[in-house]
């Protein structure tokens, strides 16, 4: 990644994938969301001690998510524009200081603070890392996405383990250890930038980044597009309450430990690491609309079973479900990437920060139902969203695809 040597590389090489480079994105991406996930990881641990209600608890998680989702979109309009590089380890700043806020949070004000840090860590890294992943895809974005997902799936399933290792047992304080994960990304992104920065004038830039017809008419992209955001919708709404309730949940109607339900959560998001790194590829074969209704709607039964099954039964199920409907997100990124050519910050940022958003709003909402009701109602409700996938049929074919870089 060295781009020093980069002006050596023969134009072929240029039709390649650049696995190195998807790799370190990758990497950053697992670090990334592995330290945000440990945020949701400790809702428990925080509960405890600031004796916080599950509304207290959805805005911690609306905070962090409405800073992710509110300027996600901005900086991917402007980045589409005007290209930053050097951002990505700038963005890895906020979450270092977030992280250490989160560690020394005193009240429920100062966590929240500290959650709206972390988002904004996330709004300016996922933008350009989704650009450097097509950038280096040579054609096979489907493939590229998937690899720079399944990092932060990864990451993400990575973060309740380590807090039922280290934050359970040591305490809120031991949150600042993993600000050392922000620093070795930090480092990981500085040496992405370099290759960025050289291929944004290259014949693999200029490609990866040139507008195509679609063989669409305006009209059909806008609906195509509200299309996919209803999929987004019904996608992270459903996540929410697995990911943010999904520990009191089993806390709750099984009597299971506080550790126990953080290996539990672990299993959960190991199967979306699992679901995400299949969609890509598959979309690159048989075409992302299979996918993307596959995904979503397939999801639905086993949603629908959830709440009704026994403990065993229920890590069963939520391993299926995250293995089936994570493989969606890519496909339908790189669907909407393909739909609107030329605009893959705006187009990426838009839907990041839609997922985020709705994650946030999702667990707002959910945490107030269950105050209201109980957090078993939680789970009879959302099993149902997932129905929604089968608005994925009105999904347009397109003529034509992306030029290969």
């Amino acid at each position: 990644m060295n781009p020093a040597a980069a002006p050596t590389i023969n134009t072929a090489k240029t039709d390649r994938v650049a696995y190195g480079v998807l790799s370190a994105i990758s990497v950053s991406h697992l670090l990334n969301d592995m330290m945000q996930s440990v945020l949701l990881a400790i809702y428990p641990v925080l509960k405890g001690n600031f004796n916080l209600s599950f509304a207290q608890i959805g805005i911690i998680t609306l905070a962090f998510q409405f800073s992710s989702s509110l300027l996600q979109p901005i900086i991917g309009l402007f980045t589409d524009k005007r290209p930053q590089p050097f951002s990505l380890p700038t963005a890895m700043g906020f979450t270092f200081m977030g992280l250490l806020l989160l560690s020394q949070a005193w009240d429920f004000p100062s966590v929240v603070a500290a959650a709206a840090l972390i988002g904004m860590g996330s709004s300016v890294f996922h933008p350009e890392s989704s650009r450097v992943a097509r950038m280096a895809s040579a054609g096979q974005h489907g493939l590229a996405q998937s690899i720079f997902q399944v990092g932060g799936n990864l990451g993400s399933s990575l973060g309740p383990l380590l807090a039922a290792l280290i934050i359970v047992p040591f305490g809120q304080r031991s949150v600042a250890w993993f600000s050392l994960a922000a620093l070795l990304a930090m480092l990981i992104l500085y040496q992405v930038s370099r290759w960025y920065k050289f291929h944004l004038t290259s014949v693999r830039g200029r490609a990866s980044l040139s507008k195509t017809d679609t063989g669409l008419t305006r009209k059909q992209v806008i609906r195509a597009l509200v299309v996919l955001l209803v999929l987004v919708f019904s996608k992270y709404f459903y996540l929410a309450g697995l990911n943010s309730y999904f520990t009191f949940y089993l806390m709750h109607r099984f009597g299971v430990s506080i550790q126990y339900a953080q290996y539990c959560l672990f299993v959960f998001l190991f199967a979306v690491a699992l679901g995400t790194i299949v969609g890509g590829p598959v979309g690159d074969h048989i075409g992302r609309k299979r996918v993307i209704w596959g995904s979503i709607l397939g999801a639905a039964p086993f949603a629908l079973m959830l709440p009704y099954a026994s403990l065993f039964w229920t890590l069963v199920l939520v391993f299926v479900i995250g293995l089936v409907i994570a493989s969606a997100f890519s496909a339908i990124l790189v669907y909407a990437q393909e739909l609107v050519p030329g605009k893959t910050g705006t187009i990426s940022g838009l839907f990041f920060g839609l997922a985020f958003g709705m994650a946030g709003i999702g667990a707002a909402a959910l945490g107030n139902l269950a105050d209201a009701t109980s957090i078993e109602y939680v789970y009879h409700v959302c099993s149902f969203l997932p129905l929604l996938g089968v608005t994925a049929f009105l999904l347009p074919n397109m003529k034509h695809r992306t030029a290969k870089a």
